[in-house]
């Protein structure tokens, strides 16, 4: 499993872009990115945010979403931070894994919302139907970086 994309963006709906590399932090999320500020669509005190820090999606969803409606969408469209080429669930279950210098967990999917359709005008509640990607938390701060490997135990 390797680290194909980071994306981030500092305001709930805006636009979001592509980094290179990122420091990730524990109990925070990625640094310049809309959750670690505290200022995305879903920072709200009803929601648990112990799973907003991160989010991940397997690499091989976008061509299966744009199949589906038969659009053709960036990941940037999709709005998860981290786009993980070969991403296995089942290897990762109830593990912690690395990626570059920081550790991490899965704590739940992160299943499509209407807040996506309404944004993109497109049925992504089909389009991401249990295939939209997981919730993560970070357990040990750190930078990662495009082309790291995915390393659990």
């Amino acid at each position: 499993m390797e680290l194909y994309a980071i994306i981030i963006g500092k305001e709930a709906k805006a636009p979001l872009h592509y980094v290179d590399s990122v420091h990730a932090v524990a109990g925070k999320g990625l640094e310049g990115d809309r959750y670690f500020y505290g200022t995305g669509t879903f920072n709200k005190p009803q929601l648990d945010q112990k799973v907003r820090e991160i989010s991940i999606l397997p690499y091989e969803t976008l061509a299966e979403c744009n199949a589906r409606l038969e659009s053709r969408l960036d990941f940037l469209d999709l709005r998860r931070n981290l786009i993980i080429k070969n991403f296995d669930y089942e290897l990762l279950k109830d593990k912690e894994f690395t990626i570059g210098s920081a550790s991490f967990k899965i704590v739940r999917t992160c299943p499509p919302c209407r807040y996506l359709s309404r944004l993109l005008d497109e049925d992504m509640m089909r389009g991401l139907k249990h295939i939209g990607g997981y919730r993560a938390k970070i357990i040990k701060s750190g930078t990662i970086s495009r082309g790291d490997r995915l390393i659990y135990t």
